[in-house]
């Protein structure tokens, strides 16, 4: 089988997101397959500035060709484009146009996918909103699969997307969270797919001591990993841990680890260490009491799988649906969506407090069941070889012409997206409730007494 895999970014340096998903994928289908990733010439996800040479490379045994971005992205003329179509009755054509200034606006890339497409079995295209992906699925829409990395975000919201959710031989969803949002906003429950995610690279064995040593660590601690970014939650991280820090006196500390976008507190219990290699990280994950995941908007979150992988439970912000969701499907973290459940759900998952074994031992088998990396590519390798038993696809569906392409009829995507079902994927819920139930809660048993998660039932999928 060939394969064609296309992101907006490549590259061993680029160590989360999307584009560590797909090098993920990508690196583990090579041993099926052969595989070529079709990528851009950026190493920055903001300006898209061509800054790794055009031409084919070779990074960890897979093949890598690169294209040059056309057009860097400018903020303000993203930022123009984004409040049309997000807050603005507005038309196809300004949906096309804030594609366009989304970027990576590569057209060699695209065209080097039509010219590829008759020699590749399938051309699996990362993140639907870019450039590369929306123009992509059209051009190749009989071979193309989606994977899509969609978060809450009024993009989802756009109506140039539906007819590529719909167009695309199969889409390989993140979450259930994200395939239920999809589903509700494109109607494409006929098209294949299956909710698949993606492993990671765990080792086997992790030395939380060497870490505390090498970086001078002695108190009990929480740990972030990502990009410390507002958009990330980090700034209500920072408020919401200083409130903390002040009650519990002798609470845990706080650890971030990743790039800093936004100024960290000066607090005698933050420490932020910057960007660290992948064994740092591991040890630093492993020595924590814990994971917190602040983010408001992820489509999946590789850390946290990490974290369980470990067997480290996850405290995770309940207004990112597909968080919440796995908190309690796997019955290995929970959530806070207030400063007060904040700090009490904190002070619950410390180490030497009777939940940290039980979500620990919950989070490793999750990881085992549904995220090991022999379960992620038989998923991947059993979707692949039904679609080439089933023959070609199906052509997407045009864009209307000029004249109907530009009518500004199109309701704001941010009211599109507010009436969106949301929430918590839980299969395990009751099917009804009476209406005069106002619990939010449901129980899990974890072996140490039921603990009330504070799952909203009313705004749940079931």
């Amino acid at each position: 089988m060939k394969l064609a895999i296309a992101v907006q970014r490549y590259g061993a340096e680029i160590n989360g997101g999307a584009e560590l998903h797909a090098r993920y994928i990508a690196e583990r289908l090579a041993r099926h397959a052969e595989v070529e990733v079709v990528t851009t010439c950026a190493r920055d996800y903001v300006s898209w500035r061509n800054e790794w040479p055009a031409g084919v490379e070779s990074i960890n045994g897979v093949r890598v060709r690169r294209f040059p971005v056309r057009r860097e992205r400018t903020p303000d003329d993203f930022g123009r484009h984004s409040r049309r179509v997000f807050e603005c009755r507005h038309s196809i054509a300004d949906e096309i146009a804030w594609v366009d200034s989304e970027g990576p606006t590569s057209p060699a890339l695209v065209d080097y996918l039509v010219r590829r497409a008759p020699d590749v079995d399938f051309v699996i295209l990362f993140s639907y909103r870019y450039y590369h992906a929306w123009r992509g699925a059209r051009a190749v829409s009989r071979k193309a699969v989606l994977v899509p990395t969609a978060e809450r975000d009024p993009a989802i919201g756009l109506s140039i997307f539906g007819p590529t959710f719909r167009g695309v031989r199969a889409v390989m969803y993140n979450s259930h969270e994200e395939r239920a949002m999809i589903h509700a906003a494109a109607r494409n429950d006929d098209v294949p797919g299956v909710v698949v995610g993606v492993g990671s690279e765990v080792p086997e064995r992790t030395d939380p001591e060497r870490f505390r040593r090498k970086h001078g660590v002695r108190r009990p601690f929480a740990v972030y990993v990502g990009r410390i970014d507002e958009n990330k939650g980090c700034g209500e991280l920072f408020r919401y841990f200083h409130q903390y820090a002040a009650t519990f006196v002798r609470g845990l500390d706080l650890v971030l680890v990743g790039s800093a976008i936004m100024p960290v507190p000066k607090h005698p219990r933050i420490r932020h260490l910057g960007f660290l290699d992948d064994r740092d990280k591991f040890d630093a994950i492993a020595a924590a009491d814990l994971l917190i995941m602040p983010s408001y908007f992820e489509s999946l979150s590789m850390v946290a799988l990490e974290a369980w992988a470990l067997g480290r439970p996850v405290l995770a912000n309940g207004r990112c649906d597909v968080l919440k969701g796995q908190c309690i499907r796997s019955g290995a973290g929970l959530y806070y969506e207030s400063y007060e459940e904040f700090a009490e759900t904190l002070y619950a998952l410390e180490s030497n407090g009777p939940l940290h074994a039980r979500l620990g031992a919950n989070g490793r088998e999750y990881f085992r069941t549904h995220y090991a990396w022999p379960v992620v590519e038989r998923k991947y390798l059993d979707v692949l070889q039904r679609l080439a038993r089933e023959g070609a696809g199906r052509d997407i569906e045009p864009l209307p012409g000029w004249f109907n392409r530009h009518r500004r009829i199109l309701a704001p995507a941010q009211e599109v997206l507010a009436g969106i079902p949301g929430g918590a994927v839980n299969s395990q819920l009751p099917t009804s409730h009476s209406q005069g139930d106002r619990s939010r809660a449901t129980g899990i048993n974890l072996g140490v007494g039921s603990w009330e998660l504070g799952v909203d039932t009313k705004r749940t999928w079931k």
